[in-house]
């Protein structure tokens, strides 16, 4: 009876022993790609370029408004010498001005079609897949099982600095390596 407690035992300290040697030979890495994103020049560039796209649609939305308000003054204005068939144009036209400019907002803005999504897509894509590309050389070299994005949607709770690989990303991203 005492052999097979002692062989218990024995066998206990060694699976946990082989557990925590496993969970501590597991490498794991996070980035903040908040960090690398405002860092990054390529990035930067990528946002300013979506930015500058964004505001040529803003001022454009601003202008089919002003256009928009100033056919409504001038209808309330003009409504009560026009005919009922004149009346009835001016709305129509005031409708037609309103349609296009929910089309125009719907067609730049709205999820997941609209233009500014595709446009991020398309200019952020060899931006991300550079940034992906150096993770991955990273990672690698440094034997990393994962890498976490601490500003993603993953919740990290507490992370050691010492698995913050975010500079050495943006380092070799700057170093064009």
């Amino acid at each position: 009876m005492k052999k097979n407690i002692t062989l218990f035992l024995v066998f206990l300290l060694a699976s946990n022993f082989y557990a925590q040697s496993t969970i501590s030979g597991l490498k794991i890495g996070y980035i903040d790609s908040e960090i690398i994103l405002g860092q990054y020049s390529e990035a930067i560039k990528a946002k300013s370029d979506l930015d500058a796209l964004v505001a040529k649609w803003k001022a454009t939305l601003d202008s089919m408004a002003t256009d928009y308000q100033t056919d409504i003054a001038n209808y309330q204005k003009q409504s009560n010498t026009m005919t009922p068939e004149k009346q009835r144009e001016a709305q129509q036209k005031i409708l037609e001005k309103e349609q296009k400019i929910q089309n125009f907002r719907d067609q730049k803005f709205s999820q997941p079609n609209g233009e500014y999504f595709t446009q991020q897509d398309k200019i952020m894509a060899p931006v991300k897949k550079k940034i992906f590309d150096v993770i991955d050389q990273i990672a690698k070299e440094e034997g990393m099982k994962f890498v976490f994005d601490k500003a993603g949607d993953v919740v990290l709770l507490y992370a050691d600095p010492e698995f913050d690989i975010t500079y050495k990303v943006l380092d070799r991203l700057k170093r064009g390596k």
